[in-house]
């Protein structure tokens, strides 16, 4: 892997230049704002600079939005009343209430009700919410496979199983020797049609491993709008974590 930088207008814009097999150039910006570019070795260095100097201001746009999102992500909430929880693309407002009976979640009308025999008890609170999120992520990510899987099962590509696991750096991994669909816990934040997206990206690496133009083409027939889908993930709900 190669490390360069370009400069772009006052700032300068380093990135990780990855040698593959591939047809067209790559340009990631990872959650943890690491720039990687993917080119074929043919590909002269002038020509990924240039390439990467084009994108600048795309880059720089998802590099800040990415940063935004830091602060936040090392902010535990406090489970009081008031706050904000984010729930399959909608903003629900947090309702605490003690009650002496059984303790448990729920959303409704535009609030998620946490009862609490103590509502001091932060750790209990915590736990609460976090199982109900873990429950829920597993119910609509199930959901999801069933709403894509027929599209792409007559491509040969078993249905896999779903693990969710808490992901730093992207929303799903697909493990093929072991036919596992990998789901990161925080796509519960996002819309269902997002959801659908990820799945399905995630379902064509069983069948492409790279992100080439046959990937993409591919991804393009079944889900022409998969882009927009995408950009709603990385700039609204990359923003909410």
């Amino acid at each position: 892997m190669e490390k360069h930088t370009i400069k772009f207008g006052e700032k300068e814009i380093e990135f990780e230049l990855q040698r593959k097999n591939v047809k067209n150039l790559n340009l990631n910006v990872k959650p943890d704002m690491t720039i990687v570019v993917s080119a074929n070795e043919n590909v002269p260095l002038e020509f990924v600079l240039n390439f990467v100097k084009e994108k600048a201001p795309w880059i720089l746009k998802n590099v800040s939005y990415f940063k935004d999102v830091q602060p936040e992500n090392s902010t535990k909430k406090d489970f009081v009343s008031g706050e904000s929880f984010k729930y399959l693309g909608k903003q629900y407002r947090l309702k605490v209430e003690e009650r002496d009976s059984d303790e448990y979640v729920k959303y409704f009308q535009g609030f998620i009700y946490l009862y609490v025999k103590d509502r001091k008890n932060y750790n209990r609170k915590e736990k609460l919410m976090n199982d109900w999120f873990r429950e829920k992520a597993g119910l609509n990510f199930k959901m999801s496979l069933e709403r894509v899987y027929p599209i792409i099962e007559k491509y040969g590509i078993k249905k896999p199983e779903i693990q969710i696991r808490t992901m730093k750096a992207r929303w799903g991994s697909c493990v093929k020797d072991k036919n596992i669909l990998l789901l990161n816990y925080e796509l519960i934040k996002a819309p269902k049609y997002c959801i659908d997206y990820v799945v399905l990206h995630e379902l064509i690496h069983f069948k492409y491993r790279n992100h080439d133009g046959e990937f993409y083409n591919f991804m393009t027939s079944l889900m022409p709008d998969w882009k927009q889908r995408k950009e709603i993930l990385d700039e609204e709900v990359v923003r909410q974590l």
